[in-house]
């Protein structure tokens, strides 16, 4: 149809999605009553035809003045920017579905190319006018860095397949009266469809529905109408969607509906797909959980119940979080973290959580005659004395191990352990195999514990730097001694399980203690070896070295040597892969220069010749399924937000975040900032361009084997502004250098609504783990080869993860603390 209804777009507006109304007729005559009668008609078919659905795809990549991306609408895939979302979200809530109206309200936006051509064209003397329109429109638009939260479980998994199938239905509610409807999906026992909003369905509430659309492919007789219990209900703008499932009177095996649903799905599920939301949704939140998780710079230790006491259990490592793990070691390298945790401790912090507050735990160790002594003391301790609290303070900061922890609890819920993928219907070994629940032993180890607390360090060399202006000299010695810790002359253990998503050890390793004599740059160590396999090696030594990960040791074992004269085990070539903090414990491996490792070759003899001899690590057997485990408790119970940094072309983008909490407060904040619902706006992290730009050079360089990069963001939000940038004003740590300008950041914040502090660390991220991953994605691609690849390169596009931690609380008590310099 080519003729021009732009003199009527005002009355074709008035009518979107008013079409299938009852009322259409008598409300069109009136609005039409001046037209004749040709004119009238035309104009009702056009608004006819933008009221049929479309089936078009739209791609306005280069069409537009703007950044196009996938968008997903009922299995159909648009490339379209930010603009167009806006007005297709709009349009599709007016017409109730895809629609011509919609395709060509996307074809004709205001920075289409070709629109804005004709208007300079057929409008030259308002061409400045239109281009200071649409600049204001880019600079709102840079106010607002949409990004999508992906929480970590639960994955929910259907017990039977759903075929996406959209037929006319009946619904009965009350009495003999039907009302009509529209199936979206349906299964074996249940479907889903959409309503109208003028009937109100409650959950568990039973219906009878007719499928009028299937009356060609089985013979209703008198079984027309079947009774179904509402499950679920979503709500959108001018309909409902119902989720039922069905209720069946008599045996469930023997009824011949459900005979025929199964039959009918099985042999057309391929012509009209199966509904993949779910798996879609799961694989999305794996994805980012499986990348983000081994990242993670906080350390997760369960707690038991020992003899009525709370006390450390397992500490979840990883690279980023080994450096507390080891601070909270002895000289023995045996765990300290009960003085972290004490019992005392454990109650304070469980009452600052309820309050909404985390407790921070200052500490420092002693050195004497060659023994570790640790000294802690939380804020709440120290706010009782705060003549005391500068003085410990300052005390504590000019020590070299000076520390400060931030600690938060968690309820542990052993349900959480188990994971399974969104497949248990499909028979499969390896579904089945990645669907085992938690061995027997490991469950009964679960349900011990008693309560998860994470611990963040958060002493970065600018807050210490900080701290060391506090006095040194004035500490009441009697008062000091009483936050040591007395050491134990029987160690508690605290078991270090790895975060993995899969078992990384390819080989078995034995406990063996022998003396060694290790060699780097014409300096020797003497140490002994803790355990061993045939290709790696834990040394610890008797003294700190200046080793580094990637350096290359020469190993002898004197003693071994007098056991064998057929291998030479002098000067063997090691390379050290882990260091701990105080550079004194070592893991090695092989290092292969052009020959074979005689060190290689005499550990395979030695485990041949003395398998029932020698002790296994038992722990290290047991190790991946109770990371496994431990990781996904870990990963549902999350609370520190993180970014997802993906790559698009030889650029970096930032869209997703992920949390397990909708209301911590930073993303809350970001959810009130944005202007589209289900998206938050990243401004407050993502509008300072010092910050960004140092993120996005940073990333370029670092590798994933390297430590987080940590920075600070100050945050002040005034709530009584309606534009986001006047709103929001983030300043990096190094843009207020002194403690002036911090009090002075904090306390205009303060006034004009309110202050946050972010510490921001920056991960490279490993490959993926496609093992993981490949059941649900090959499930995926089965049915939609479009979305799986799609999906595909999401997963390998995602390039680094920074982690944000809320350190409002510590800020601020810095800066009621520490002077500030005149």
């Amino acid at each position: 149809m080519n003729k021009d209804f732009s003199k009527h777009q005002h009355i074709i507006d008035d009518f979107k999605g008013a079409v299938s109304s009852s009322d259409f007729e008598s409300k069109f005559a009136e609005a039409t009553k001046t037209l004749d009668k040709t004119e009238r008609f035309l104009l009702k078919m056009e608004i006819k035809r933008l009221a049929n659905p479309c089936t078009r795809l739209i791609d306005l990549r280069g069409h537009v003045n703007g950044v196009c991306r996938p968008y997903e609408d009922e299995g159909r895939v648009h490339f379209i920017d930010d603009v167009a979302i806006k007005l297709f979200e709009e349009n599709v809530a007016l017409y109730g579905g895809y629609t011509f109206g919609v395709y060509e309200a996307l074809m004709n936006t205001e920075n289409n190319f070709r629109v804005m051509y004709q208007n300079e064209k057929s409008n030259p003397q308002q061409t400045p006018a239109v281009a200071n329109t649409f600049t204001k429109t880019k600079i709102l638009e840079k106010t607002q860095y949409p990004a999508k939260l992906y929480q970590y479980g639960p994955y929910f998994d259907r017990k039977e397949e759903r075929m996406n199938f959209a037929i006319p239905i009946s619904v009965r509610l009350k009495g003999d009266k039907g009302y009509d409807g529209v199936s979206s999906d349906i299964s074996a026992n249940g479907c889903k469809f959409r309503f109208s909003k003028t009937h109100e369905l409650k959950v568990n509430q039973v219906i009878t529905i007719y499928f009028k659309g299937l009356e060609e492919e089985f013979p209703f007789k008198d079984e027309q109408y079947f009774d179904y219990e509402v499950m679920n209900i979503q709500q959108a703008e001018n309909h409902q969607f119902i989720g039922v499932q069905r209720v069946y009177v008599g045996d469930e095996a023997r009824d011949t509906f459900r005979k025929f649903l199964v039959n009918f799905i099985q042999c057309s599920k391929r012509r009209y797909k199966v509904n993949l939301d779910n798996t879609i949704a799961a694989l999305q939140s794996r994805t980012f959980e499986h990348f983000s998780v081994p990242k993670s710079n906080e350390l997760p230790i369960f707690m038991h119940d020992v003899n009525g006491v709370t006390l450390p259990k397992y500490a979840l490592t990883c690279h980023n979080n080994q450096s507390i793990y080891q601070y909270w070691q002895d000289e023995r390298n045996t765990s300290t973290l009960h003085y972290l945790i004490t019992p005392e401790r454990l109650a304070r912090l469980k009452r600052a959580q309820r309050a909404g507050h985390a407790l921070y735990v200052y500490s420092f160790i002693h050195q004497s005659q060659g023994k570790s002594y640790f000294y802690t003391a939380d804020n709440i301790q120290l706010s009782e004395d705060k003549t005391f609290m500068a003085d410990f303070l300052g005390f504590a900061s000019h020590k070299s191990d000076f520390n400060i922890t931030q600690l938060t609890g968690l309820e542990v819920d052993s349900d959480y352990s188990h994971s399974p993928l969104t497949l248990s219907n499909i028979d499969d070994k390896q579904t089945q195999y990645l669907n085992a629940l938690p061995p027997e032993d490991i469950q009964k180890s679960i349900e011990t514990l008693s309560y998860l607390v994470v611990a963040n360090e958060i002493s970065d060399n600018e807050t210490l730097h900080e701290y060391k202006q506090l006095s040194a000299d004035q500490i009441n010695t009697t008062k000091l001694k009483s936050f040591g810790h007395k050491r134990l002359t029987q160690g508690l253990v605290v078991e270090d399980v790895g975060i993995n998503y899969k078992n990384q050890r390819t080989e078995s390793r034995f406990f063996y203690k022998t003396p060694v004599i290790a060699e780097s740059a014409g300096i020797k160590w003497l140490g002994k070896s803790e355990d061993f396999s045939a290709s790696g090696l834990k040394l610890t030594l008797d003294k700190p070295s200046t080793l580094k990960n990637g350096d290359i040791l020469q190993v002898s074992f004197p003693n071994l040597q007098k056991i064998t004269s057929t291998f030479d085990l002098k000067g063997l070539p090691y390379e050290v892969i882990r260091i701990n903090k105080k550079k004194n414990t070592l893991n090695l491996r092989v290092y292969v220069a052009k020959h074979k490792h005689i060190g290689r070759s005499f550990f395979k003899a030695l485990i041949e010749k003395n398998k029932e001899k020698l002790t296994h690590d038992e722990y290290a057997m047991m190790n991946p399924e109770l990371g496994k485990a431990l990781r996904n408790i870990y990963s549902r119970s999350l609370m520190t937000p993180s970014l997802i940094i993906q790559t698009s072309g030889s650029r970096y983008k930032i869209e997703v975040i992920t949390c397990n909490s909708e209301h911590e407060k930073l993303i809350n904040y970001c959810a009130q900032l944005s202007d589209r619902s289900r998206l938050y706006n990243l401004y407050p992290i993502l509008n300072n361009l010092q910050a960004t730009t140092l993120m996005h050079s940073t990333l370029k360089k670092v590798k994933a084997g390297d430590i987080p990069i940590v920075d600070v963001l100050y945050i002040s939000i005034n709530t009584n502004k309606d534009f986001v940038d006047q709103a929001v004003t983030t300043k990096l740590g190094s843009e207020l250098p002194t403690q002036a300008l911090k009090k002075q950041f904090i306390h205009e914040a303060l006034k004009k609504g309110d202050f946050l502090c972010v510490q921001v660390k920056l991960s490279r991220t490993d490959r993926p783990d496609m093992e993981y991953l490949n059941p649900e994605l090959s499930y995926i691609s089965g049915y939609a080869i479009h979305r799986g690849k799609q999906l595909e390169q999401q997963i390998w596009s995602v390039a680094g993860v920074v982690q944000l931690l809320d350190i409002t609380q510590e800020a601020m008590l810095r800066c009621q603390v520490i002077p500030v310099e005149e």
